[in-house]
């Protein structure tokens, strides 16, 4: 009876603190969803939080668990996780977070925890205990997401352009102010989407991995799923400030017409990889999407300077999760 009360325990510390991680991916990429509409002017940041935590939490009854699959079953091979991989994993991830937030800096809570679980799966079985395929899926998609906001962002701006080339400029902006809210919905919806799956995968993984659900089974508890929608909706509530001023105003100054083809860009791209399973990172989709808005204006409406400050954080994001994830993974399985 022991050993089960043990396992039991672990457990619960470990959803415990994947919620923790959840929490802090909606705090932390609250900016996604609320910098372009904050900074456009068109809500206040408070009405733009609620706004946004709103559509995170809506996102429940929209997409099928796909991501959540890919996250659960997809990255490490059956059979070899643990209570030691998932803590490695959560920790490093969630140390990335901090350490992101605490700079203002705009990265990848997805990828934080794709790197946390690829750092402790290798620091306890190595890399052959990776899935490839879900490995390579999402690092493709490192790339991929951020270029087709930003093909999607500039194009949609080109094509809304030419519609309204001889409009009133006070008429267009009156339109847009109103149409920002329907794109701000949308790109918050394809945020809970796919960003609230990555810790429904994990708990999934971690469930299965200590016995308390079948690896055959089509879908994690109902418990797993609310929950999980609930606590990235109330991160998103919380706002995460410091990145919200990096998105929305140190790369480009947006207009209600710019903020709603960068968000509708973005929107697109995160409902297409959330229907196919794919973790991409909602900071990398608007970032490239901000960026291409900005530079159909005109290039040197983009502060390239912060923006390549940005692509650094993408790029050490994984190496930099893993090697934290596999650290922990090595301290605590010592300790224990």
């Amino acid at each position: 009876m022991e050993p089960v009360q043990t396992a039991l325990a672990a457990v619960v510390v470990l959803v415990l603190l994947a919620l923790v991680f959840d929490f802090m991916n909606g705090f932390h990429d609250a900016a996604n969803s609320i910098a372009t509409i904050v900074s456009t002017g068109v809500l206040r940041p408070g009405q733009a939080v609620v706004f946004a935590a709103f559509f995170n939490v809506a996102a429940i009854f929209v997409f099928h668990l796909s991501v959540a699959a890919t996250v659960g079953k997809g990255i490490v091979l059956p059979g070899l996780v643990d209570t030691y991989v998932v803590f490695g994993a959560l920790f490093g991830a969630i140390f990335w977070n901090w350490a992101t937030w605490y700079y203002g800096i705009p990265s990848s809570s997805s990828h934080a925890l794709i790197g946390g679980i690829v750092g402790a799966t290798i620091a306890k079985a190595g890399p052959g205990a990776l899935v490839a395929k879900g490995v390579i899926k999402t690092l493709v998609f490192i790339v991929i997401s951020p270029v087709m906001g930003f093909l999607l962002g500039s194009l949609i701006l080109v094509g809304v352009a030419w519609v309204f080339k001889r409009a009133r400029p006070a008429k267009v902006d009156k339109w847009f102010r109103r149409l920002q809210l329907v794109s701000a919905g949308a790109y918050s919806l394809g945020h809970g989407g796919n960003d609230s799956q990555k810790t429904i995968g994990i708990i999934w993984m971690l469930l299965i991995a200590t016995g308390y659900q079948q690896a055959s089974a089509a879908s994690p508890p109902v418990w797993v799923i609310v929950a999980c929608y609930l606590t990235i909706g109330l991160g998103t509530l919380m706002g995460g400030w410091r990145i919200v001023k990096t998105m929305g105003m140190k790369i480009t100054k947006l207009k209600p017409v710019g903020g709603f083809c960068a968000e509708t860009g973005g929107a697109i791209t995160l409902f297409l990889a959330t229907t196919f399973g794919i973790p991409v990172s909602t900071t990398h989709t608007i970032t490239g999407a901000i960026v291409g808005v900005g530079s159909v204006e005109r290039a040197s409406a983009v502060r390239w300077g912060v923006a390549g400050n940005i692509v650094w954080a993408w790029v050490l994001t994984i190496p930099a999760t893993a090697i934290v994830a596999a650290l922990a993974y090595t301290l605590v399985r010592l300790a224990f």
